[in-house]
């Protein structure tokens, strides 16, 4: 009963919270879609990092842990590369001029055609694979945990999970249709406290069980290294090439994630929020990751768990008491609800400005095209609900992987073209637009190339090839092209964000060597 308590009093204050800055009519698209242009750098960090934790990390990054050790960390660390270029590449140009969506910045550089190629795939990942996702991912959690407690739902598990999806998918929608990015950033900052409590408190939970923290490395050496071999089937070390591409597509060319730092009082808040966002990416590995190797040397000797994405759940429901395990079924809801509250606002950001605003109504009101944007929450409801039950009975098919690599595959599909573009945006001076949109298309075909023909290659190394063979068709297509100079890429504040950034650097070297 305490737990149940916590939970509702834990909806209560998210609602609450959403609302209490809203004002009753909406001035502007700015101060809709970006807050007026007036976020700081502590929102900035929280919002981001809560935007990019799922109930996926804590289920299957962890369960991928549990399969794979540290090595699953590089998923989370390295994202620091993609940070770093967000800071002193990416956001300058867009804060330099002033878009509300990345598509208006692709526009610009890589012509009108490209620019809607680069809409629609955002639209149609983000209102399928990316809420889906998310909605699954946390209602599969808190059914696998607290099913003591949902069983008054319904009798049938599949049936419990997706009541779950359709209840939290339309509570997220509720409070982001009314109150736009100031309710999903005033609502991040709770959520991430949540979800840091919880996951400090599952870490200290496991080490303890486990014996301590040089347990680690006596109990499952095997799994304490960053790098596995290069022939290893899902993380060979050579997969940090194709990830730091996706790292470039997911913190420098996504909308979801980008709105914070478009929405910065100044490019110094911008900044210096995305690198704290950074290092809060360290303490995300911690808890997500390190949880996972140390239930493998709990459970080494009593024959494992039959499915890796059941280790979170194995942990809370096994040694977490009554009122403690209601924290952690709040920061699965947290997980699930920052993310898709995000989603839905920069779906509404990039339907109402880049779609509806140019081609359906140019004249269109302040007014009107906000009005559109929580029309698009709406529809997407529907579509992030559909795709969140065909990933629940996909997986329930498919119980014994781990399914974040699975959902991964699926996404690289878009994403590799989405960096052609975003990389070709930035580096080529005058790209040919039109080699610029056929290099975006080709990168799908391109990925059932290889896959056809090298079968066994890791998926990170196939986005790896895909994106380098998209670039060089751009480039041979924009011939003679001319780049940009390394130098005048990067652009800083000040001195201080600068020496920031290589600490922030230096930070991620060091963790590479130490941890090898």
């Amino acid at each position: 009963m305490i737990d149940v308590l916590i939970v509702i009093g834990y909806f209560a204050v998210i609602m609450i919270t959403a609302l209490s800055g809203r004002s009753k009519q909406v001035k502007s698209a700015d101060s809709y879609f970006l807050s007026n242009r007036n976020l700081k750098w502590p929102s900035i960090a929280l919002s981001t990092i809560a935007t990019n934790i799922q109930g996926y990390q804590f289920l299957g990054m962890m369960g991928s842990a549990y399969l794979f050790g540290l090595a699953q960390a590089n998923l989370e660390i390295n994202a620091v590369q993609g940070i770093l270029l967000a800071t002193f590449v990416f956001v300058p140009l867009y804060l330099k001029d002033r878009v509300i969506t990345i598509t208006q910045f692709i526009k610009k550089r890589l012509g009108e055609k490209v620019g809607l190629a680069y809409t629609i795939a955002n639209i149609a990942l983000f209102s399928t694979i990316t809420l889906g996702a998310a909605l699954f991912w946390g209602a599969y959690a808190a059914e696998l945990v607290f099913e003591e407690y949902l069983n008054v739902l319904h009798e049938d598990k599949l049936i419990r999970v997706g009541i779950l999806i359709i209840g939290l998918g339309i509570f997220s929608a509720i409070y982001t249709y009314l109150g736009g990015l100031g309710a999903v950033v005033r609502t991040d900052i709770i959520q991430f406290s949540i979800l840091l409590v919880g996951g400090f408190v599952v870490l200290f939970v496991a080490i303890h069980h486990l014996g301590g923290w040089g347990k680690l490395y006596t109990k499952t050496p095997e799994l304490m290294h960053l790098h596995l071999p290069a022939d290893h089937e899902t993380l060979p070390w050579i997969h940090i090439f194709g990830l730091f591409f996706l790292n470039i597509n997911y913190w420098c060319a996504n909308q979801t994630v980008m709105q914070r730092s478009l929405a910065a009082k100044s490019l110094k808040h911008a900044q210096v929020g995305l690198m704290v966002g950074g290092l809060m990416k360290y303490v995300m590995a911690l808890i997500i990751i390190v949880p996972g190797i140390a239930l493998y040397g709990i459970l080494k000797d009593q024959g494992g768990l039959p499915d890796p994405d059941m280790a979170f759940p194995y942990l809370v429901s096994t040694y977490l008491p009554i009122g403690i395990k209601g924290i952690i079924l709040c920061a699965l809801f947290a997980s699930l609800m920052s993310t898709v509250d995000s989603t839905f606002n920069s779906l509404a950001t990039l339907w109402s400005i880049d779609i509806y605003k140019v081609y359906i109504n140019p004249q269109a009101s302040e007014v009107q095209v906000v009005g559109t944007g929580r029309k698009t929450i709406l529809v997407t409801l529907f579509t992030g609900i559909t795709m969140g039950l065909v990933l629940l009975f996909i997986k329930f098919n498919n119980s014994e992987t781990a399914f974040t690599h699975t959902l991964n595959q699926l996404r690289y599909f878009v994403n590799c073209g989405i960096v052609v573009l975003i990389v070709g945006a930035v580096i080529f001076i005058r790209p040919s637009h039109r080699g610029a949109l056929l290099a975006f298309i080709v990168t799908v075909p391109f990925q059932f190339l290889i896959l056809w023909i090298f079968p066994d290659m890791n998926y990170f190394m196939r986005a790896f090839w895909v994106i380098i063979s998209g670039l060089a068709m751009l480039a041979l297509l924009s011939w003679p092209v001319k780049t940009c100079s390394p130098a005048s890429l990067f652009k800083g504040s000040g001195v201080s964000t600068g020496r920031f950034g290589w600490i922030l650097l230096a930070s991620l070297i060091m963790i590479h060597v130490v941890f090898h």
